[in-house]
């Protein structure tokens, strides 16, 4: 069966002038991913973006940065095998590095020359994107990643409630998760506008496929791999993003032997336009 296609008005999210386009790309027997492409209404020198958002957000998170980069850069707005919108047939794996072979199989269909496209991520899209390079095959220019995570903190408990979980019981779960993401792990006082993302992407997640994923990345970490990625990283951080543990975050850049941070101190911050720029900035360097 086909899948159908997500609603959005894509229009909203891409410069003036933009055009895009909308298919499901195999990238095994089993799954096909939903990619959007935005090209820019005039040829331009930029290197391709093969974008890969977080986990389970939904693109109207980032509204402001697609409508900066669109205006000279082509896009391609990969939506990763645990989101709703991915068509999967039988039980596959939602490791990371099985998202990271998904992206590698989508880069060599695309063919892009080495060098000539930037691997884009933000959060868990962000550490699949730093994960893959021990093993994609068409190397990019360099890595741009916002938020990655090293390891996805998960407690005794909450394993617990990740073996027990009954998908058809999300409503009653999801509930408690916002709860707990706005009383322990985000600073909604500083930036309301990111709890109330987090919430739509709860609201939009497919449950099986969340929790198959949860269960997945409880026990990743990324941190042995860090010292071994021999490619630029322009790693953007938010200082006062709690959920992204700017300590970590430190960590990693230290760990990393190409890696130049910019903090934008918020999620706002990184998710805005000025992000954009500033990544401009970092290309025109290296």
């Amino acid at each position: 069966m086909k899948k159908p296609m997500i609603t959005e008005n894509i229009q909203d999210y891409c410069a003036d002038g933009v055009s895009w386009s909308e298919e499901m790309v195999p990238v095994s027997e089993q799954v096909r991913l939903r990619v959007i492409t935005f090209r820019p209404p005039k040829p331009s020198s930029s290197p391709t973006v093969v974008f890969v958002p977080g986990w389970i957000t939904l693109m109207a998170a980032w509204k402001d940065v697609l409508r900066e980069m669109t205006k000279d850069f082509t896009v391609h707005y990969v939506e990763t095998r645990e989101k709703i919108s991915s068509d999967v047939s039988g039980r596959v794996p939602y490791t990371v590095e099985a998202l990271g072979r998904d992206i590698d199989a989508f880069v060599s269909r695309l063919s892009p020359a080495d060098g000539r496209y930037v691997l884009f991520g933000s959060s868990l899209g962000a550490t699949v994107v730093l994960d893959c390079v021990r093993f994609i095959r068409v190397r990019p220019k360099c890595v741009v990643v916002v938020g990655p995570n090293a390891e996805f903190r998960v407690h005794w408990w909450g394993k617990i409630v990740i073996a027990l979980f009954w998908p058809p019981s999300y409503g009653i779960m999801k509930r408690f998760v916002k709860w707990y993401l706005r009383n322990f792990r985000l600073d909604v006082g500083s930036d309301r506008a990111q709890y109330e993302k987090y919430c739509n992407n709860l609201d939009a997640a497919d449950p099986w496929k969340l929790r198959r994923a949860a269960w997945a990345f409880s026990s990743y970490k990324i941190w042995d791999l860090l010292p071994k990625i021999d490619l630029p990283v322009f790693l953007v951080s938010a200082s006062k993003d709690k959920l992204h543990e700017p300590e970590n975050l430190k960590r990693m850049a230290g760990l990393i032997p190409k890696c130049t941070v910019a903090d934008f101190e918020t999620n706002r911050g990184t998710h805005s336009a000025e992000m954009v720029q500033a990544m401009r900035r970092y290309l025109e360097k290296i």
